[in-house]
């Protein structure tokens, strides 16, 4: 089944719940757009593509709630909402490209029926692209894997983190059907361990043989041999660095994600970014992108349990940065490039 994906029985968006996982396998219906909203902020739907198409999917669901018989009042309560979903989470690109998508879509409905009916029509055309969008990478990626290669990667950019098949993973699935034999070790990825619990739940059901490993073991396995290559999915790529970075493009991605770039140059193993053009943002550059910033509970607890005094100061950032020049290879739809890379890149 889809990640994420338009209930036509009930008019909403029906999601895999991910905070649940790997205890339960189970759907969430988001009936309204601050349900909507929520999920995306607790991260019941996350990784970069899977947002994009709830941002889509969201413009859908105001339209089908809203009761405005005008088109213009409809549209106008559509903006309202966009801009709340847009924002929910501010670092992947895709959440808000997701909801231009649509909306703009729905912007040439000339009735309320026929806004409804384009929106989620254009949050329909965002999920299936994506799909083959993956599978493409996928295809493009695995070329660079060879028959028992282990893999490692971080965080999880498997099918939960797209509408389905998965960006760095898909790569692993790919070479799985094209016979080769790949093993993984994932990261478990602190503080809330997407790795471990979502990453490894996708690759066992895929037979693929899978070792999970603290974050901070990665360097010694990286420094003694055990890994062939560096795998991770991108929630930004900017293409300019700006004062920070200077003229090369920057990878924004879970945090860890640069400790283990810096740790796979340092011993030459390859790393490699697998992400849909959607990612790529030509348009800001690496300072005007905001690092989220989580709530400091996801320190302080562990599933319920203390972890940390209450007073504590806590840094929470979700992500990180890492400079091009890290990066040996990006893989996206259209094809696999060594950087530096430009604008040629961007796809339309």
């Amino acid at each position: 089944m889809r990640t994420i994906s338009w209930d036509p029985e009930r008019d909403c968006i029906e999601m895999v719940d991910q905070t649940i996982l790997p205890a339960e396998f189970e759907t969430y219906h988001a009936e309204t757009v601050p349900e909507l909203i929520e999920s995306i902020e607790i991260l019941r739907v996350r990784g970069a593509p899977a947002l994009g198409a709830a941002g889509a999917y969201g413009v859908a669901l105001s339209a089908h709630r809203r009761a405005a018989e005008d088109p213009d009042e409809l549209i106008a309560g559509m903006e309202e909402d966009a801009e709340a979903i847009a924002t929910a989470r501010p670092t992947a690109v895709n959440l808000e490209r997701g909801v231009s998508e649509a909306l703009l879509a729905a912007r040439d409905g000339t009735s309320t029926t026929e806004i409804r009916e384009k929106a989620l029509e254009a949050a329909e055309n965002l999920a299936d692209r994506d799909v083959e969008r993956n599978r493409t990478i996928g295809e493009n990626g695995q070329a660079l894997l060879e028959d028992g290669d282990t893999v490692m990667t971080h965080c999880n950019a498997g099918a939960l983190a797209t509408v389905d098949w998965g960006t760095a993973l898909g790569v692993i699935y790919s070479a799985q059907e094209a016979g080769k034999s790949v093993e993984v070790i994932a990261n478990e990825t602190r503080p809330l361990n997407q790795g471990a619990r979502i990453t490894t739940t996708e690759l066992l059901d895929r037979d693929v043989e899978t070792t999970l490993i603290p974050d901070n073991a990665s360097g010694l396995l990286l420094q003694d041999g055990t890994v062939d290559a560096v795998v991770v999915g991108a929630d930004r790529v900017v293409l300019d660095g700006g004062e920070s970075f200077g003229d090369q493009g920057v990878v924004f991605n879970k945090i860890g994600t640069y400790k283990h770039a810096v740790l796979a140059d340092r011993h030459d193993v390859p790393f490699i970014v697998a992400a849909p053009g959607s990612t790529i943002d030509g348009e800001n550059d690496a300072d005007g992108v905001e690092i989220e910033e989580r709530d400091a509970v996801e320190l302080r607890e562990i599933y319920g349990t203390q972890n940390a005094p209450d007073e504590v100061a806590v840094r929470n950032p979700a992500f990180d940065a890492t400079p091009m020049e890290l990066v040996d290879y990006l893989v996206t739809e259209t094809g696999v490039f060594q950087p530096p890379v430009d604008e040629s890149i961007l796809v339309e």
